[in-house]
């Protein structure tokens, strides 16, 4: 068997976990149906294991799930049901915030000491001794629980920057009681929690703990002193999850596209060799090959695949069939998981339709269609290979024309931007798909409307995409075009990338960013990859204002384009380019001031190209999807695009 050593069954506190593939516990915000529907979709797929998200113990920090009184043994009861079938072992994670507490019954939140953390800024209560000892209790009632309820296991939570972290690390525990100062005194409130848990639960039932292995806090906990943790309180506990960040650096608790496959394999390399229990480690693991790697040489002895499981909930059942080129790829962008959770409360997927929808949405499209039909859809970019994979998945004669030499789209163009060569995975499956499934496609052909003509088709999918603007449009100024936008060195982002254009970089390099997207991000990458001094302004105050939870999406970029030589000056607007130069000034003041500029970038809004759509022949339908309605986003574009198809 191919990934054999991933496939092999493991036996962690006398539960036993059919293979090695497991999901650590994730904000979903999910509950009820939903939420059950959700990890059913990933049990059904084969996964070993799932653990619940991170859930409250003590009311002092209200939660969804009520873990802090018995109403929530009949819930617990019912999800253990449902993945019963299956054999996916199903843990919850039990914690309390701390300071990360959004006060809502206590005007103030609770911590080691009066330290705000950086995601609420409210300054905590330090926690008397007495307030320790009723969170601990509340720790083992839940952990009764938990177990009442038929779950599998407990997940203590002593990472991400959370209460029982803030109480272990020197950076945010500086009291002089018996909770603080030596490392013994900053242990004690984690081990008296995991020495209640197992009053409650006993030796007989799983207990894991999740560690930090890097903590990113100036004066915290490093990979050493995470090692040192590890051994100290693993005689408690059946296995040990580690995990990286926390709050000081948000980024680094999911990791972004701009991280190596892995990337928390390092610093796990101090703490594994100390721990005899199994441990979990996690860290963009995106593929079944890189998971048995870990495995394989003894890195992991168990991998956490979430977002590669939010992606396609049958990644395992695909590995086992030897059917991995069928995978939908996660790209990690963070732009549809955290990023919508963060931003809307609702969890998503750029690239899975169906994620968090389960209840309501199946994962492929429903087939057959009950009227077979002739498609036509026109352009190759995420939009039209989405459209077009769907409509033959559901039994429809399907033709794609793409005007370039390849497919792609736009992704093509921004997978060439450093650090996003990822963003390619899901058009380059989407390309597969369609020439698996036996679609036509014409490429380096424009379809017009002979086209449409000569084809007769009963529905037409515009995804013609859209173009940059060369006309020196501004929001800023509607009606007033940028004075010198036609100077020979201002470009586009696609000169810079190679598409339509070669842009010369020299000497003093500007980007103006008009739409607050990571557009005008890559670009700056580019020019500074190239030795370039770059200056970007924006019309909004901050770099990629307009990406959502720019903490999970945006920040890993700022760090690395701030380090170099590059500058930021947000709340301008452009008022003339000149041979060496570029005149900005703040909207409705009277202030201006001029930039060096020897090469100009321009990122603005594009134009739809929706011309064909006016062509079609009358009783054929027509549908738009992608960039082509005035979106700007991978997510939209496949949405949009499986959206129309599912109905067609």
């Amino acid at each position: 068997m191919r990934y054999a050593s991933l496939f092999q069954p493991i036996t962690i506190g006398g539960v036993e976990l059919k293979n090695r593939i497991v999901r650590s516990a994730h904000g979903t915000l999910l509950t009820g149906e939903g939420l059950i529907a959700y990890h059913e979709a990933r049990a059904r797929g084969g996964v070993a294991m799932s653990t619940l998200e991170a859930t409250s113990v003590h009311d002092s920090a209200p939660s969804l799930m009520p873990l802090y009184n018995d109403s929530i043994i009949p819930i617990y009861r019912e999800i253990a049901d449902r993945m019963r079938p299956y054999g996916m072992k199903m843990f919850a994670q039990v914690y309390h915030p701390g300071a990360a507490t959004k006060p809502r019954k206590s005007p103030f939140p609770w911590s080691a000491s009066a330290i705000p953390s950086p995601n609420i800024g409210t300054i905590p209560m330090p926690m008397s001794t007495d307030m320790i000892g009723d969170v601990v209790k509340a720790f083992g009632d839940a952990a009764r629980r938990i177990r009442e309820g038929g779950l599998d296991g407990i997940d203590v939570h002593a990472s991400s920057g959370y209460l029982l972290q803030q109480f272990m690390s020197p950076a945010t525990n500086q009291r002089d009681d018996q909770y603080g100062g030596s490392f013994e005194n900053r242990m004690r409130f984690l081990v008296e929690t995991l020495e209640e848990i197992r009053r409650a639960v006993g030796d007989d039932f799983c207990v894991g703990i999740r560690l930090p292995n890097e903590e990113y806090i100036p004066g915290g906990l490093t990979p050493q002193d995470n090692a040192d943790i590890a051994k100290y309180v693993e005689k408690y506990v059946d296995y040990v999850s580690l995990h990286m960040g926390s709050y000081w650096r948000f980024h680094k608790l999911l990791s972004t596209m701009e991280d190596p496959l892995g990337h928390e394999m390092k610093p796990n390399e101090v703490i594994t060799p100390v721990v005899s229990k199994p441990t979990i480690v996690v860290g963009r693991i995106m593929t079944l090959d890189h998971a048995n790697h870990i495995v394989e040489s003894g890195a992991g002895d168990v991998v956490s695949m979430v977002r590669a499981l939010i992606a396609d909930p049958e990644l395992v059942n695909k590995g086992q069939r030897g059917e991995e080129d069928l995978v939908r790829p996660c790209i990690g962008s963070n732009m549809g998981c955290v990023a919508q959770l963060m931003a809307t409360g609702k969890l998503s997927c750029v690239v899975n339709v169906a994620a968090a929808n389960e209840q309501t949405v199946p994962f492929e499209p429903v087939a057959p269609a009950p009227v077979k039909k002739k498609v036509l859809v026109i352009g190759g970019g995420p939009a039209g290979l989405e459209a077009a994979r769907t409509a033959a998945l559901r039994g429809h004669d399907v033709v794609l024309y793409e005007a370039t030499r390849q497919l792609g789209g736009q992704v093509a163009i921004a997978s060439r931007a450093p650090h996003r060569s990822d963003l390619a995975a899901i058009t380059d499956f989407l390309s597969r798909e369609i020439e698996r499934l036996g679609v036509r496609i014409h490429l380096g052909t424009f379809a017009d409307p002979d086209t449409i003509e000569s084809e007769k088709p009963d529905e037409v999918v515009v995804a013609t995409g859209s173009t940059p603007r060369r006309d020196g449009f501004q929001l800023s100024t509607p009606s007033t075009p940028i004075s010198g936008a036609d100077l020979p060195h201002v470009y586009t982002s696609w000169d810079v990338f190679g598409f339509g254009g070669r842009a010369e970089i020299n000497g003093d390099c500007f980007i103006y960013d008009d739409t607050g997207t990571f557009e005008a991000i890559s670009v700056a990458d580019a020019l500074v990859d190239a030795g370039a001094k770059v200056t970007m302004v924006s019309r909004y105050d901050s770099l990629g204002a307009m990406i959502p939870f720019p903490p999970a999406t945006v920040e890993a970029s700022k760090e690395r384009l701030m380090s170099g030589n590059f500058d930021f000056i947000g709340g301008h607007y452009m008022q003339a380019i000149t041979h060496d130069e570029v005149l900005i000034g703040v909207p409705f003041t009277e202030r201006k001031r001029a930039i060096p500029a020897n090469t100009v970038v321009l990122v603005t809004y594009n134009h739809p190209n929706r011309e064909i759509a006016q062509y079609a022949p009358a009783g054929v339908k027509v549908h738009l999807v992608g960039d082509v309605t005035g979106t700007n986003s991978i997510m939209a574009s496949i949405h949009q695009a499986a959206a129309v198809t599912r109905a067609i």
